[in-house]
C-alpha cells in the first residue's frame, strides 16, 4: 500500500458495497461536504444524501449514497449507508418519477404530510439524477 493510501469500506444493510484502497474519499455530511485523506483526525459523522467520490490509484469512482454514518480513523474510513448505488444501478426514469411525486406531495401542503420524508425522497431522487448527469 502506498504511503498516502488508506482502507475504505462502504456497507449497506444488504451488502458490502465497496471495499478497497483510496488516497481520498469525498462525501456529504449533515454539516457539509468533507474530503478525507490518510491520517485524518478521528471523526464520526452523519452522512447526508449525496455523491461519494473515491479516489483510487487507478482513478475515481462515484456512487450515490443516501444517509447513514461515517467513521473516520487514521488509516480507515467506513461508511454505513442506508442505500448506496453505482450509476449503472440507477433507473433514471424511476428517479424522475420519484422527483415528480415528491414535488407534488410537497406542493399540496396536506396537514397529514410527513414533510421530512417527502423532502428526503426528493433529495434522493435528485442525487440519483445528478450522478447520471
Amino acid at each position: 500500500m502506498a504511503d498516502n493510501m488508506f482502507q475504505v469500506k462502504i456497507i449497506t444493510p444488504d451488502r458490502i458495497f465497496y471495499q478497497g484502497e483510496a488516497s481520498m474519499i469525498e462525501f456529504n455530511t449533515t454539516e457539509g461536504e468533507i474530503g478525507v485523506l490518510k491520517d485524518h483526525i478521528p471523526l464520526t459523522t452523519v452522512i447526508a444524501p449525496g455523491i461519494v467520490t473515491i479516489t483510487e490509484a487507478e482513478g475515481t469512482k462515484k456512487a450515490a449514497v443516501h444517509a447513514g454514518f461515517a467513521e473516520i480513523l487514521g488509516d480507515k474510513v467506513t461508511l454505513l449507508a442506508e442505500i448506496a448505488e453505482w450509476p449503472e444501478e440507477i433507473d433514471l426514469e424511476r428517479a424522475r418519477k420519484a422527483e415528480d411525486r415528491a414535488k407534488e406531495r410537497l406542493s399540496r401542503k396536506d396537514a397529514n404530510l410527513d414533510v421530512t420524508r417527502a423532502e428526503i425522497a426528493l433529495k434522493k431522487s435528485l442525487v440519483r439524477q445528478d450522478i447520471l448527469a
